[in-house]
């Protein structure tokens, strides 16, 4: 499947692929191992944060299933190629190789939309140095942003307390970002998008009736309710806080009758609105009408509209730039390699601050009797995740975290497209569930649960 990475070949366009969607050091550092001799050990990478956004409980995994779709489509196309010997970046033996790299590794990973903590092997990837280190710029973008805005996300539904939130941010980021964005809040519970092109992709639910504009452009707000009852029927919503917001109430229940689908309030004080609002439109016999709000929500707004007879909430900047962590500070880092009797051996680094821990992850999630999560175990071995297997506290089970999405370069079925967003978003609300209650705060504090590291 085609993503942001590809661009069709229309009128002598060229045609891209994700293959330089990179930093310019991983072809550099191809090219050394391939002089080297080096290129082809095995080698295992993760992918993992060290540690939460300020203040966040827990994070979502998001962006898994596009960047399978990416990694579909993943070649060196002979104008790529022409870009990259033309300034010198890799020389001709790296460009041959490139001619007709296919990555033909395997990657394991948690599956999309499941909870994740510090230390988290969210993403592993196995294969030769080159095709595996060639991936990191593609993973680390889309999981980052991905993930960034399904944990936000996940926090504002959270906050709606069963009421739907919907996605409206596609002005608010850069106009690929906007279809990832709508595609991961749906991943962490969104209920629908305004985004038509992820609509299209992915088959989410889409919405959208009118803005302020609609009813500036006519005579009166009469006239632009009418106008928009005449072409999408009574069970539409009205925006109707353009001039004076009981009149428009008034007008809109009297055209459209109690059927009135909605009303949208976009400005000032929504919770207060909300109660009097409410009170008009049943007095006006319309007691189904729901009330939807929108206006620079977030997390924190939601939880403070929580009292108030708010059907649904319309998200947009805040979401789709993460409601203050735009990234989730995700890392790619080499854990294990190929040594010189064949087998693979774990390798570290001990930079201050930003070490890493070697060794290829097993990861399990420990669950009390009451079905909650009580800690994330990564184990650097089988025999290490065996050892904590068998020392569980009564009552306390394992939930294994790791599963396999592509093998020997196929990817495996059921992450991508439409599908892939069904059961990611089924994942989510399964893990979301099993969470402990204090993972709902959105005060300060640390990780709903502790990561415990085995070696």
């Amino acid at each position: 499947m085609a993503g942001p990475g590809a661009v069709a070949t229309v009128g002598g366009v060229i045609e891209t692929t994700p293959a330089l969607l990179t930093d310019h050091y991983e072809l550099t550092m191809i090219e050394a191992a391939l002089r080297a001799g080096t290129h082809e050990r095995r080698s295992v990478f993760e992918t993992f944060t060290r540690r939460l956004p300020a203040g966040r409980r827990y994070g979502v995994l998001a962006g898994t299933g596009r960047f399978l779709e990416e990694l579909a489509d993943f070649r060196f196309t002979p104008e790529q190629l022409d870009f990259l010997g033309r300034t010198r970046v890799v020389g001709d033996a790296t460009l041959e190789y490139l001619a007709d790299f296919r990555f033909t590794g395997s990657v394991r990973g948690y599956a999309e939309g499941e909870a994740f903590f510090p230390h988290s092997p969210v993403l592993q990837v196995e294969g030769t140095f080159a095709e595996a280190c060639v991936l990191e710029t593609l993973i680390l973008s889309i999981l980052n942003y991905d993930s960034a805005v399904a944990s936000a996300a996940s926090r504002m539904v959270g906050a709606a307390a069963g009421r739907p939130c919907l996605e409206m941010g596609s002005r608010r980021a850069h106009e690929a970002a906007a279809v990832s964005a709508a595609r991961a809040a749906v991943v962490a519970g969104f209920a629908g998008t305004s985004n038509l092109e992820a609509g299209m992709r992915y088959g989410i639910h889409t919405i959208g009736t009118s803005a302020h504009a609609f009813t500036l452009l006519h005579d009166d707000e009469r006239a632009a309710f009418a106008a928009q009852l005449a072409a999408q029927g009574a069970g539409t919503t009205l925006l109707v806080d353009t001039y004076d917001v009981e009149a428009a109430v008034r007008t809109a229940v009297e055209l459209a009758g109690p059927q009135l689908g909605a009303v949208r309030l976009d400005s000032g004080d929504l919770g207060a609105q909300a109660v009097w609002v409410r009170a008009l439109l049943d007095e006006l016999g319309a007691k189904d009408t729901k009330i939807t709000v929108t206006s620079d929500l977030d997390e924190y707004a939601i939880a403070g509209l929580r009292s108030a007879p708010v059907d649904s909430y319309g998200v947009g900047t805040r979401l789709v730039t993460g409601s203050g962590a735009p990234t989730t500070s995700m890392v790619y880092k080499l854990v294990a390699r190929e040594g010189a009797s064949g087998q693979l051996e774990p390798v570290a680094k001990r930079s201050a601050g930003k070490g890493s821990t070697g060794g290829r992850k097993h990861a399990v999630r420990q669950l009390g009797a009451d079905g909650r999560a009580v800690a994330e175990v990564v184990a650097s071995s089988e025999q290490a995740l065996d050892r904590a297997r068998g020392d569980l506290p009564e009552g306390v089970r394992t939930r294994e975290l790791m599963t396999d999405l592509v093998r020997e370069g196929e990817i495996l079925p059921g992450a991508t497209g439409a599908e892939g967003l069904k059961a990611a978003a089924a994942r989510h609300a399964a893990s979301w569930a099993e969470l402990p209650a204090a993972s709902r705060r959105l005060s300060e504090g640390e990780p709903a649960i502790p990561t415990q590291l085995l070696s």
